[in-house]
């Protein structure tokens, strides 16, 4: 494993590896516009926002996860929840309501999202019923790429 180095503000948290961080040394640091990974932010009412770009580093350690079809990956990227229809895969025991990671049918992170439903009421629920709600995804790369440095 690469050794990381992490730095928190009031603002954020970025990690970034010890090899990045030195071959950066010679840098001036107004030339530098993004350095790392950022995990997280703070809003300016104190709220914890995670960042889609801390998706590749927490995705290995989630507890509940949802795998989509093919067809409702585009969707899901556009901001749009799952239907029941194009989920593939749902952890056992999953809550209603509770966070859940997203992944593609190969095993690839897309995002984050909220089970609409338990796993047991998946199973009774009619096909066009929401099955994820859309909280963030790799889409937002895309749509946000000013902000989000």
């Amino acid at each position: 494993m690469t050794p990381t180095v992490s730095g928190c503000t009031t603002t954020g948290c970025i990690n970034v590896s010890e090899k990045i961080l030195k071959l950066t040394a010679n840098i001036i640091g107004d030339k530098l516009l993004s350095l790392g990974t950022c995990f997280r932010k703070f809003t300016q009412t104190h709220k914890f926002w995670l960042y889609i770009t801390a998706l590749d580093y927490l995705a290995p350690y989630a507890k509940y996860k949802v795998w989509i079809q093919p067809g409702a990956e585009q969707p899901f990227l556009y901001a749009n929840h799952v239907l029941k229809s194009g989920l593939g895969r749902i952890i056992e025991n999953t809550s209603q309501y509770q966070g859940v990671m997203v992944y593609s049918m190969t095993d690839i992170p897309l995002g984050f999202g909220v089970a609409a439903k338990s796993t047991q009421d998946f199973r009774k629920v009619d096909p066009m019923a929401i099955g994820v709600f859309h909280q963030a995804s790799t889409g937002e790369y895309v749509r946000h790429e000013e902000t989000l440095i």
